[in-house]
């Protein structure tokens, strides 16, 4: 009995152990501060890793800011006009030929003769270029770019015609087409199909062909120009163009030289006043006048009236001829 009072003692001992160990730790002096520091270096570390990731994400999101923002500012831009690459009116491009050029004045001799287009007795420039299919068949027409239709007109010279209207003045001519899909009014898109390649009496030459035209403020351009370009490319060369070519300096030059002077001084040169007055002076009208009022009176310079000696004469003749008979 005594020996299970003993182990039942030596066990309570033995649970109460860890407890007062753990108390005697924390009785000495450099326990709490060690805890206290510890703590803080938990915290730091836990602060620190919080930090890096809240940097991390804040760098991605000026990132993408910076790319979604970069042309803020710039004027908008629709989607499938100005950003569109213009494109031959073709689903094939190099299955196409072209039958006739367009007119440039600025290329050789040659070349201009070989763009113009002669109809009845006339040579006519030719304003964009005629394209036809290797075969000679007939072929869909494509919009190229998309726009809205403005003019849809039936004309057997042309051989019919459908205007498609774009940004900052850009038009594009489809002339020479039948089956035509589209209606005035139309939003087309890139590529899609507005009616097929027919025949015109202007350039029957062509045979099965599409004459493709680009305006730019109702000016023809070279559609070679502008081709698997953006359509914003013909806003820049036309700007480069009157940029070179400025009208209104010439004018302010012409100003330079005002007609108003000019006539003044030939006025001065050639006073017409003073010339009359000096004729005035050397034929006075008031002699004239004088003279002619004597000869309307019958009076000559001296007073007498003529025909006087001869009215005596004739009486003095008659008495002769009494007396005689």
């Amino acid at each position: 009995m005594f020996r299970m009072i003993a182990e039942v003692i030596n066990m309570r001992e033995e649970e109460k152990k860890p407890t007062s160990t753990i108390r005697r730790i924390l009785k000495q002096r450099w326990a709490l501060s060690a805890i206290y520091i510890a703590s803080a270096a938990i915290i730091l570390a836990a602060a620190f890793l919080l930090q890096n990731s809240f940097n991390d994400s804040a760098k991605d999101g000026k990132e993408e800011s910076a790319e979604t923002g970069k042309n803020y500012g710039e004027p908008s831009v629709e989607v499938n006009s100005n950003l569109e690459t213009i494109k031959m009116p073709v689903a094939d491009a190099d299955k196409s030929v072209i039958k006739k050029q367009f007119y440039d004045v600025n290329a050789d001799e040659k070349a201009q003769e070989e763009a113009l287009v002669f109809y009845n007795n006339r040579y006519e420039q030719n304003k964009g270029i005629d394209i036809a299919m290797e075969d000679g068949k007939s072929f869909d027409v494509k919009a190229s770019l998309s726009g809205n239709v403005t003019k849809v007109q039936d004309d057997a010279l042309l051989g019919n015609l459908v205007e498609v209207e774009h940004e900052d003045g850009v038009v594009t001519r489809y002339q020479s087409v039948k089956d035509i899909k589209v209606a005035v009014g139309d939003k087309v898109k890139q590529g899609q199909a507005i009616a097929t390649a027919g025949k015109s009496q202007i350039n029957e030459e062509a045979g099965v062909h599409v004459h493709f035209e680009i305006r730019k403020d109702n000016i023809a351009l070279n559609p070679l120009d502008f081709v698997d370009k953006q359509a914003s490319a013909i806003q820049s060369a036309t700007e480069a163009d009157k940029e070179e070519t400025p009208a209104v300096e010439g004018s302010e030059a012409d100003k330079e030289t005002p007609a108003v002077e000019g006539s003044e001084a030939d006025k001065e040169e050639t006073p017409a006043v003073e010339g009359s007055e000096a004729d005035k002076e050397e034929t006075p009208a008031v002699d004239e006048t004088d003279e002619s009022t004597d000869l309307e009176s019958g009076t000559d310079e001296e007073g007498s009236v003529p025909g006087e000696d001869t009215t005596e004469d004739s009486d003095s003749l008659k008495d002769s001829l009494n007396q005689s008979n």
